[in-house]
């Protein structure tokens, strides 16, 4: 099996001549990504193409020592994570392209170990996404978490608020959507050093969850854009896998009120009513966190969705689907 990231499809393949073809009629040949061999890629390349790598691994410009066993584990999961990410560009057709050096634009992934004294901070930069590998390690990730005081830290988490800087630079900086991304996150021309140093210094507001999905989203507009964007590509990544599993919700408890009911009929990138689909994610997000105590685990989504919460949700949904999806 290999998936397609032209069709976005996942296929049946046979091996014929060296190469790869797909089990039905048409006979399309394939390779399988350089990083196939490293078991760390199953996505596919034109057997015409002259690329070594995949839409999605032709992005990495650092990758860490493979032969430290413990690495190559940690940036096998990494790029399990990112390749989760790219998909969901690929599905809206957001523009993205390989970091090119000469015009210092485009789309580069660092995966970096820290060392010695030198810590590796996972960030972005001018469409350089770095991360520190140590995020991939369980334990390592934990103690960060607690650290920070986070309900929520994962690999996928961090790569989906890192590439939400990455396209507000992209879709918002210097278009006509500025002015409205400031009517609804506020202005982001604020010193950004001064506000991170102040929310470390004295943390986020109290009342902070009736205006931000997180207490980071609160220092500054461009981490509630941040935040706020992983959170949008967290519900329709996890809508999608539930319609594709064809799950329903019909609660038999008493006292739950009707509209928790919903049927995943509908792709959820497609969906262009976004109070479906903030409806919808209302009613899974709920059964997810009882599934989860179900079994003694923290909540799958701990989260608050506020009215200015929704308000900021929907301004990225419009983004999103105002764009030209056919012609990019």
């Amino acid at each position: 099996m290999g998936f397609d990231p032209n069709s976005l499809d996942l296929l049946a393949l046979e091996k014929s001549n060296g190469y790869f073809i797909t089990k039905d009629e048409a006979k399309v040949a394939f390779r399988f990504c350089e990083n196939n061999k490293l078991d760390a890629c199953n996505w596919l390349i034109p057997h015409a193409s002259t690329e070594k790598y995949c839409k999605a691994c032709s992005l990495n410009r650092i990758i860490p020592d493979l032969v430290n066993p413990a690495y190559r584990k940690r940036w096998i999961k990494i790029e399990q994570a990112k390749h989760r990410l790219v998909y969901a560009l690929l599905r809206w057709k957001l523009p993205f392209f390989p970091w090119d050096e000469s015009s210092g634009k485009g789309l580069g992934f660092e995966f970096k170990a820290s060392q010695n004294q030198k810590k590796v901070l996972t960030g972005h930069a001018s469409g350089i996404i770095t991360m520190n590998i140590a995020e991939a390690d369980d334990v390592e990730r934990a103690m960060a978490r607690k650290q920070m005081d986070e309900v929520y830290r994962t690999v996928l988490g961090h790569f989906r608020h890192e590439i939400g800087h990455y396209y507000w630079e992209v879709l918002i900086a210097e278009t006509e959507w500025l002015a409205k991304f400031r009517s609804v996150f506020g202005d982001e021309s604020m010193s950004y050093s001064d506000a991170l140093d102040k929310h470390y210094s004295n943390g986020a507001p109290d009342n902070w969850q009736e205006n931000y999905i997180s207490s980071y989203s609160s220092a500054h507009p461009w981490e509630d854009w941040a935040e706020s964007w992983a959170h949008y590509l967290h519900m329709v990544d996890t809508l999608e896998t539930a319609y594709a599993f064809g799950l329903s919700i019909n609660p038999k408890l008493t006292g739950v009120t009707d509209n928790v009911s919903t049927q995943f009929s509908e792709d959820a990138y497609s969906y262009v009513d976004f109070s479906m689909l903030l409806n919808q994610w209302t009613s899974l997000s709920l059964a997810l966190n009882s599934l989860n105590r179900s079994m003694g685990l923290p909540d799958t989504y701990p989260f608050v969705i506020s009215s200015p919460v929704s308000k900021k949700l929907a301004f990225i949904h419009e983004l999103i689907h105002s764009l030209d999806l056919n012609t990019q």
